[in-house]
């Protein structure tokens, strides 16, 4: 097979030109570049002792090109392209079910809200076994996504197995076009504080957090809180409108600086606030990027409002999405956005070609972090100090607590899930009020063992080395007796690991019943609320005017 000379030349000078919507005439070196990448792909064709697939090729050429600039600057296939395209307009179109294979069978974890799946009646832990009549043994996420999406008023034939229920469920579900929310939940955290949970920054974020903030303000609420934890961004000018609910007009949300100058933009608030004076606690945490920095940067910057949690993710980099002939598309990273302090927020090693940014690098004040990174200082509006380089620091620390081996592996396995679906078939008529009592965490541990959970801990992933080193060092049986006298100490120790975890343990079988029950949004009412420590310190903070004010003065 040979390798068309102008499709590679094609190919590799539209990634290397596209530059916000233009196309630029190639430098010397560039084409001369160009045309010695053509020259090898073109003796590898010819002469590499087997057939070459030429698509393949392509890409490892792409990728490999970009591969040397950041971590967000990527190619995508068609599909995630499309799924990129889906995220960030907040919409598709199917049954409205999140769903994972499990055991070898495609399980839903969720039926999103107000969608056909849940009006049909589908719930958190059935087992689709069929579609449209052929088993789902086997299949993986992206086919079942693949068949059960389709265009809205088009329908679909699923079999359902639900625990409780001896046979089979025939379904048949018209699809529709699925809203994906930006803001899941709202409501009242505690007296006269409201809570919304902004969870991404799609083309609906904006509109979604003004309705909560309207319906709360029925409320005559003195405080809220609003949640980015784990938000990992999205639309830029979505961040912009999120912070403009809360600044004045006219106040600078977040400037954009690239090599070029039409990538040069200040961002302004520009609509008049709804929510402009009342105080305001937002919740960061390491999962929160992009986006959430945004607008944690700008209401930190303005002293607009509390950051509370843990330092987030620093991620200050502005990618543009270039749509490609073929569906496919090229995520490719084309400035750096910067607070209205002048901060930016990028870390530094997550760039592969980085250099000293020349606003940063300008300012004479530094301190020398605990990583021995050089981060310098800021000035907010009312001359509080805060640090560049490195995500946003928060004004109060509440960082998530680390999860120990056992509470890692109990939730990465989704067994606080599948107890839910069990224990909900037996006892489907739960109030919300329910307490995990004695009883429930004894069903609990009953069905964790009934299930044939196993973890390993450090300590034990450490031995397993050594018993390797020891063997193969030839050592003798009295040091193998002492590692085994070492193995069965920590097996008797992991025994206390379960009541370490107790009140975690209590805290997800609630929540996941509650959901299981009650939907999304009974878990914020009924463990959110009492067990989260970053949002009890919101609430706690928010209650007391002198505290709230002291957190935003100059010390």
């Amino acid at each position: 097979m040979k390798i068309r000379k102008s499709a590679f030349l094609m190919v590799m000078a539209l990634i290397g030109l596209l530059f916000a919507g233009l196309v630029y005439a190639l430098t010397d070196n560039l084409r001369s570049d160009l045309e010695e990448f053509d020259q090898i792909a073109a003796v590898v064709n010819s002469n590499y002792m087997e057939d070459v697939n030429t698509p393949n090729l392509i890409k490892a050429g792409i990728n490999g090109m970009l591969s040397v600039l950041d971590p967000y600057s990527n190619y995508l296939e068609p599909k995630q392209y499309s799924a990129l395209m889906e995220d960030t307009q907040g919409q598709f179109e199917g049954l409205g079910i999140e769903i994972s294979v499990k055991e070898g069978w495609l399980t839903v974890i969720s039926p999103l809200e107000d969608t056909p799946a849940e009006r049909m009646g589908i719930q958190a832990g059935d087992r689709i076994v069929k579609i449209e009549g052929v088993s789902t043994r086997g299949i993986t996420e992206e086919g079942a996504v693949s068949k059960l999406r389709g265009k809205k008023g088009t329908v679909v034939h699923i079999t359902v197995e639900r625990e409780g229920i001896d046979q089979p469920m025939e379904y048949t579900i018209e699809r529709d076009v699925i809203s994906l929310k930006s803001v899941p939940y709202y409501g009242m955290a505690a007296d006269g504080i409201g809570y919304i949970r902004l969870n991404r920054f799609s083309d609906t974020s904006s509109d979604e957090l003004k309705k909560a903030v309207e319906k709360l303000q029925q409320n005559r609420i003195k405080g809220l809180i609003l949640d980015l934890r784990g938000n990992p961004g999205g639309l830029l000018t979505e961040a912009v409108n999120v912070t403009g609910v809360f600044l004045e007009p006219d106040k600078l949300v977040v400037a954009i600086k690239g090599k070029a100058k039409l990538q040069n933009k200040d961002f302004y608030s520009s609509d008049q606030p709804l929510f402009p004076r009342l105080p305001l606690a937002v919740l960061v945490d390491g999962g929160s990027a992009s986006g959430s920095e945004i607008v944690a940067g700008a209401i930190q910057d303005w002293d607009r409002g509390v950051i509370i949690g843990d330092t987030t993710f620093g991620k200050g980099l502005v990618q543009t999405i270039f749509n490609l002939e073929d569906g496919a598309g090229l995520k490719l990273t084309t400035a750096k956005y910067y607070t209205p302090s002048g901060r930016c927020i990028q870390k530094p090693e997550d760039l592969k070609n980085s250099t000293n940014d020349t606003l940063v690098s300008a300012l004479p004040d530094s301190i020398v972090s605990d990583s021995l990174k050089i981060k310098h200082k800021f000035y907010t509006k009312d001359g509080r100090v805060v640090y560049g380089e490195g995500g946003i620091t928060p004004d109060v620390f509440v960082p998530n607590q680390d999860l120990s081996p056992l509470e890692y592996n109990l939730l990465a396995k989704l067994t606080f899930f599948d107890f839910a679906v069990h224990y909900t078939a037996l006892h489907p008529n739960l109030p919300k009020d329910f307490v995990v009592d004695e009883k429930m965490l004894s069903e609990f541990l009953q069905f964790v063992k009934t299930k044939g959970f196993s973890y390993q801990t450090s300590s034990e992933l450490e031995l397993e080395k050594l018993k390797g080193a020891v063997k193969g060092e030839g050592r003798s049986e009295a040091v193998s007796q002492k590692i085994k006298e070492l193995e069965d100490l920590i097996k008797a120790e992991k025994e206390n690991d379960y009541q370490k975890s107790e009140a975690y343990i209590k805290s997800d079988i609630k929540e996941n019943i509650l959901v299981k029950l009650y939907g999304q949004s009974a878990k914020y009412e009924g463990v959110w609320f009492k067990d989260h420590p970053q949002i009890l310190k919101a609430i706690q903070i928010l209650s007391r005017p002198q505290e709230y004010k002291t957190l935003l003065s100059v010390k």
